[in-house]
């Protein structure tokens, strides 16, 4: 492990290099001299991943990627997960100290190389095996395990729709949403779950009207194993995502999959990625045009006044983590991969 976390003086002193290092690549990445370390512990990462032994390395994260393509080229076995295509995501204003081309090259050395790699989206998928070539990844979601405590729906009072993410914050498409909400005729509540400095939240509820900001409510970061009982007691979940970057519009969020497994009704931005989703969970759920105000308020309203319509999508949000959107349905892909990469017959 290499542990940039804890700040003990013991902790803070052992990894004082590796942070100095970092520090230094990134100022220097100004300059258009960009290396892996501008992504974080690279070299300390390196010598870790060297002490290893394994007979299968499954490479995740960015840098992640530099390990899986070092053990490639020492003979290991390498899987790779491209959960996002990291050398199209972030906006401009946030690639400036980004080794775009060696992300780039490390992905299509994986994709071509890698005993299986795999990916969140069908879409995703696609787009990668375009771009590299090398066998089209197997789709294996961020879904998670069924929970038992999906929401009932009809509940009494103004429906209240839930939009979550560790950080809320500009850039998440929340904006246009609230512009759109605040012109709704009938009464419903908007819950935002997740961290938030006070300017930000001042700014968004300045674009709120005094006699709604009290249907307005932040909630709290909870832990992981606390969050699917509290998405099932809102009643639509917002899965309002960009489409640009290209890794936004191809990558499946947790957000979806999330409100699908608790039972909520779902409105998605038309990503490419939502779009599969919602196109194997008919019923589910409906595609906002946040581009489109006055689109976005007919479609709210017209859902809002319909309590048996908002029950009737969370029973089939339901119905497709159940059948396919969960993690009882994508394990066997992930173990089936596993056991192919090693060599061995799938298990059962």
């Amino acid at each position: 492990m290499v542990d940039h976390v804890s700040r003990g003086w013991t902790a803070l002193a052992r990894s004082l290099p590796s942070r100095a290092a970092t520090w230094l690549a990134r100022r220097v990445a100004h300059y258009g001299l960009k290396s892996a370390q501008t992504l974080g512990p690279a070299g300390a990462l390196s010598h870790r991943a060297r002490t290893l032994r394994a007979d299968l390395t499954i490479v995740h994260n960015e840098l992640g990627l530099r390990i899986g393509v070092e053990r490639l080229r020492h003979g290991g076995r390498v899987a790779a997960d491209i959960e996002d295509w990291h050398s199209r995501d972030l906006l401009p204003s946030a690639q400036i100290s980004r080794p775009l081309r060696l992300l780039d090259r490390w992905e299509a050395i994986l994709l071509r190389r890698a005993a299986y790699a795999s990916t969140t989206s069908f879409v995703l998928a696609s787009a990668l095996q375009a771009a590299y070539g090398g066998s089209m990844p197997v789709v294996i979601r961020n879904s998670f395990p069924i929970q038992p405590d999906p929401a009932v729906l009809p509940r009494p009072g103004p429906p209240a729709f839930l939009w979550f993410s560790q950080t809320i914050g500009p850039g998440r498409m929340l904006e246009p949403f609230i512009e759109a909400w605040i012109l709704t005729r009938l009464p419903s509540r908007l819950c935002l779950l997740g961290a938030v400095d006070s300017a930000y939240r001042t700014e968004l509820m300045n674009r709120v009207p005094t006699e709604r900001r009290r249907c307005v409510e932040f909630l709290p970061v909870v832990p992981p194993w606390e969050l699917p009982s509290v998405i099932a007691r809102h009643d639509i979940g917002l899965a309002i995502e960009d489409s640009v970057p290209e890794n936004r519009n191809y990558t499946i969020t947790n957000k979806i999959l999330q409100y699908l497994n608790a039972g909520l009704a779902v409105l998605a931005t038309g990503t490419a990625g939502q779009r599969e989703v919602l196109a194997q969970a008919q019923g589910a759920g409906l595609i906002l045009n946040l581009r489109d105000t006055g689109e976005t308020v007919a479609l709210l309203d017209a859902l809002i006044a319909n309590p048996e319509r908002i029950a009737e999508m969370g029973a089939s949000a339901r119905k497709a983590a159940e059948a396919v959107f969960c993690w009882e349905k994508d394990e066997p892909r992930l173990l089936a991969c596993v056991a192919t990469a090693l060599g061995k017959p799938p298990l059962a």
